[in-house]
C-alpha cells in the first residue's frame, strides 16, 4: 500500500479470562478521531492463532465527519472508511483508508458538502440554485454515493462497498484498499434506493428495491459473475403512503422475507433543507406493520401477515419450520428490534454520542423473533427469542455463522449493553437453545460489529473466532479476537492511534 505512514511492531497481548464488567462512559473518542491517510502495520500473531486460515477481514463505516470547517451532525453522514486486517503465516497486517466516492472527492475538492448525505444537505447560494438542487434530487443526481454502510464479497470475488442509495455501490481492491470505481448494474432496473444489506452467497445476491412511486418492493436476484439484477417478484405494500424503510432483510433456503415497517420513506422530508427528527422517514403507526414471504423459485407471495409495529435496522437470520412430513408450516425471522422506538435515529446524532452525561439514554432493544405462519392466517407473531435482561436490553450490529444463514441456528453475535450508556458497549454471544447471553466488556470501550469466522474444517456452529475493532476509553484502538465457543479473549493487537467507529464487515478468503 502506498503512503505508508507508520510501520512498526505492536504490542500483542494474550488473555485467557473474561474481563471484569465495569461501568462505562462515552463513545466520544470513536466519533471524533479522523485519519485519512493510508497506513500499513505488521505484527506477529500469537501461537494460539496459528490455525487461523489465511484471509482478510474488511470493515466499513462512516469515519470522517468534517470537511474543512464544515462539521456533520449524524453518525451516518460520515465519509466511508475501510479498515483491513489481513491474517497470514502467523502475522496480522493492518491498514485503512477512505473510500473515494464522488461525494467524498467533490467535498475534498470544494471544501464543502456537495451531495445529500443522511442528514446533511448542500448549502445553496440562491433560490435558483435551490430549485436546481431539488431537480437533481428527483433524478437522483444529488443523492450521495458515499458507500459508508457495508462491504460484501460477491461470488466471483469482487468486493463492493454499499449504502442505501443504488449509486452508492463502489468496488474496492481488498489487498490495497484502492477504490476501483462505481459498481455498475447492467440491467436498467433503475430505482434510487435499495437495501444496504443484500444477502450474498457464492452463487447469487438477493436484494430489495423499494418503489417510492407505487408503494412496494421489487425482489431481485443477481447471479455471481454478472452485474445484471433480475426481478423475481414484487410485493405491494399493505399500509401507508410509501414503502416501509428496509435497511436489511433475511432469507431462508426457499423464501425471501420482506419486512414492511410503519416507519416509512417520506419524499416530503427529503425536500427539506434541515433534517426532521426522523430524517428521510416518517412514522405512520396507524398504517400498521407487515411481513411478507416470497418464494424464491416462483416469485409468488406465499404469506403476508400483520405484526405489531416494530423498528429494526438489522435482521439476524431466518429459517423454515416444518412438520413431521417435511412440509413448511412457518418461517421464523429474527432481528435486533428496538420496540417500535423511532427515537433511535435521533439518538445517533454526533452531539449525543460525544457527550455522555451518565444518564442511561440508549433505547431498549431485544432479540426480536417473528413467526409467519403458512396456514393462510393474516396475523403473525412478534416476541423475544430470549429475556432482554440477558443483554441489558441492548442489541444491535449482529452476525451469525455464514454457513447457517437461512437455516435453523443456535448462536449469534451482537453488540449489547452494560448500562448506563448512550451506545452499545459490549460484545455479546447469544445462545438460543440455553437462552443465555455472554458478554465481553471493558470499561469505556466502544466495540464494532462482532464478526464470526469459522475454523477451517469446523463442524460445530461456534467453532471459530470472533473479530472486532475496538476504540478504548483513552482514544486508542485495537483489533480484538475472541474464541467463538467460550467467548473468552484470545488476543488483541494494539494500534498506534485510534480509529473511528465502524459499522459492518466481511471476510475475504485468500485464494
Amino acid at each position: 500500500m502506498a503512503d505508508v505512514g507508520i510501520l512498526n511492531k505492536l504490542e500483542f497481548s494474550l488473555r485467557r479470562r473474561i474481563v471484569r464488567l465495569k461501568r462505562r462512559h462515552s463513545i466520544n473518542v470513536a466519533c471524533v478521531k479522523n485519519y485519512t491517510k493510508r497506513h500499513n502495520l505488521s505484527i506477529s500473531i500469537s501461537w494460539y492463532l496459528n490455525w487461523f486460515q489465511r484471509g482478510t477481514y474488511l470493515r466499513n463505516g462512516p469515519g470522517l465527519w468534517h470537511i474543512d470547517d464544515n462539521d456533520f451532525r449524524h453518525l451516518f453522514d460520515g465519509y466511508a472508511t475501510l479498515v483491513r486486517l489481513h491474517f497470514e503465516n502467523g502475522r496480522l497486517t493492518f491498514g485503512h483508508r477512505q473510500v473515494e466516492s464522488e461525494a467524498y472527492k467533490a467535498a475534498k475538492k470544494n471544501g464543502r458538502l456537495c451531495y445529500r448525505e443522511f442528514s446533511e444537505v448542500p448549502k445553496t447560494d440562491n433560490f435558483l440554485s435551490y430549485v436546481g438542487e431539488l431537480a437533481s434530487l428527483f433524478s437522483g443526481a444529488s443523492l450521495t454515493d458515499n458507500a459508508n454502510t457495508g462491504v460484501v464479497v460477491l461470488g466471483d470475488g469482487r468486493v463492493v462497498c454499499l449504502t442505501e442509495t443504488v449509486k452508492g455501490s463502489i468496488e474496492v481492491d481488498p489487498e490495497t484498499l484502492d477504490t476501483i470505481g462505481k459498481f455498475e448494474y447492467g440491467d436498467g432496473l433503475g430505482g434510487l434506493v435499495h437495501s444496504a444489506h443484500p444477502i450474498v452467497t457464492e452463487r447469487e445476491m438477493w436484494t430489495l428495491l423499494p418503489d417510492l412511486v407505487r408503494a412496494g418492493y421489487a425482489v431481485v436476484r443477481m447471479e455471481a459473475g454478472t452485474n445484471e439484477r433480475k426481478v423475481v417478484g414484487r410485493v405491494e405494500c399493505r399500509g401507508g403512503p410509501a414503502p416501509g424503510w428496509v435497511h436489511s432483510f433475511p432469507v431462508t433456503e426457499h423464501y425471501v422475507v420482506v419486512p414492511e415497517m410503519s416507519l416509512r420513506y417520506c419524499a416530503k422530508n427529503l425536500l427539506k433543507a434541515e433534517p426532521t427528527p426522523l430524517y428521510k422517514f416518517e412514522s405512520h403507526p396507524e398504517s400498521g406493520s407487515y411481513v411478507h414471504v416470497m418464494c424464491k423459485a416462483s416469485g409468488k407471495l406465499v404469506a403476508s401477515v400483520k405484526v405489531p409495529n416494530f423498528v429494526t435496522f438489522h435482521f439476524i437470520n431466518a429459517y423454515e419450520e416444518t412438520d413431521e412430513e417435511g412440509r413448511v408450516t412457518a418461517v421464523i425471522a429474527d432481528c435486533c428490534e428496538h420496540n417500535d422506538d423511532t427515537t433511535i435515529l435521533d439518538k445517533l446524532r454526533l452531539q449525543n454520542l460525544r457527550s455522555f452525561t451518565g444518564q442511561d439514554v440508549l433505547p431498549e432493544a431485544r432479540y426480536g423473533r417473528f413467526r409467519i405462519p403458512f396456514d393462510g392466517s393474516d396475523i403473525g407473531e412478534l416476541g423475544a427469542a430470549l429475556d432482554p435482561n440477558e443483554h441489558e436490553k441492548g442489541m444491535d450490529m449482529c452476525s451469525a455463522n455464514p454457513a447457517y444463514i437461512g437455516k435453523k441456528y443456535r448462536y449469534a453475535y451482537a453488540c449489547g449493553a452494560v448500562r448506563p450508556c448512550n451506545f452499545p458497549n459490549t460484545l455479546t454471544k447469544i445462545d438460543l437453545v440455553e437462552k443465555k447471553a455472554k458478554n465481553w466488556y471493558e470499561e469505556g470501550a466502544v466495540p464494532s460489529e462482532p464478526f464470526f469466522v469459522a475454523r477451517p474444517g469446523a463442524t460445530a456452529e461456534d467453532d471459530g473466532v470472533v473479530i472486532s475493532v475496538i476504540s478504548d476509553k483513552n482514544g486508542e484502538g485495537y483489533a480484538l479476537v475472541l474464541d467463538g465457543s467460550n467467548f473468552e479473549e484470545i488476543a488483541r493487537a494494539k494500534f498506534p492511534y485510534g480509529l473511528p467507529y465502524g459499522l459492518h464487515g466481511c471476510w475475504v478468503p485468500k485464494k
